[in-house]
């Protein structure tokens, strides 16, 4: 049996990080530049390190077009597909700042990325079924355990006891998770929060705020990380 689900395995990406010199996952963009640029300027990135996004590197921000534009460019830049793009693909939402010929990249990108023995994907696992089950819905929208329960507990990461290391976005956290075995880093760039990157090889995390303001959500639409310990 293989290691994905079958529906899923010709849409994933192994990543050897002995190639880079440095190796960072980065929470959801959501189409914010600016925030972007003041993270990897902090990190200090070059062309010699990984980048690799949780998904979700589109709508809600201002600008999602510079960020596609951004990562497919970059030889050093991977993203899963988040259900954002997701929702681009299947024509339920449309950007027209972006091209055809940026929306057949976005089609193209996988939705599971492993680097090493961690694997990266935008929402997340059941715990109660093996990967190999996972379907492309349910790597990119896995939230919570409750059926349809969104953002009620319990959520997914609370459960989960791996391997492998999960690395997730989706979930809009206070501040970033850091379990054992899941790392979830969307803390809300695109509603006024940060933007969140965990350096695989420090095992440290760096976050950059947000400009002011930002799209309105509902605070029960964030989770409080604190409250979950």
């Amino acid at each position: 049996m293989g290691r994905f689900h079958p529906e899923v395995e010709p849409h994933h990406l192994d990543i050897d990080p002995a190639d880079y010199e440095n190796a960072y996952v980065v929470g959801d963009v959501h189409g914010c530049p600016e925030p972007l640029d003041r993270l990897l300027s902090t990190l200090g990135v070059t062309d010699d390190d990984l980048v690799a996004f949780v998904g979700d590197l589109v709508r809600k921000g201002p600008d999602s077009a510079s960020i596609v534009e951004r990562v497919r460019n970059a030889d050093n830049m991977f993203s899963v597909r988040g259900n954002n793009e997701e929702k681009l693909l299947r024509g339920e939402k449309s950007l027209d700042a972006l091209s055809d010929d940026q929306l057949k990249w976005i089609k193209s990108l996988p939705v599971a990325i492993t680097v090493g023995e961690n694997l990266i994907v935008h929402g997340g696992v059941d715990p109660r079924r093996p990967l190999d089950e996972h379907t492309i819905n349910d790597l990119q929208n896995t939230r919570s355990l409750v059926p349809g329960g969104s953002y009620d507990q319990p959520y997914w990461y609370e459960e989960y006891a791996g391997p492998p290391r999960v690395f997730f976005g989706h979930t809009v956290l206070e501040d970033p998770v850091r379990t054992e075995w899941a790392v979830g880093l969307d803390t809300g760039c695109v509603y006024g929060g940060t933007l969140t990157a965990y350096d695989l090889h420090a095992e440290t995390v760096t976050a950059v705020p947000a400009l002011r303001g930002g799209v309105e959500r509902s605070d029960a639409k964030i989770v409080d990380v604190a409250e979950l310990r």
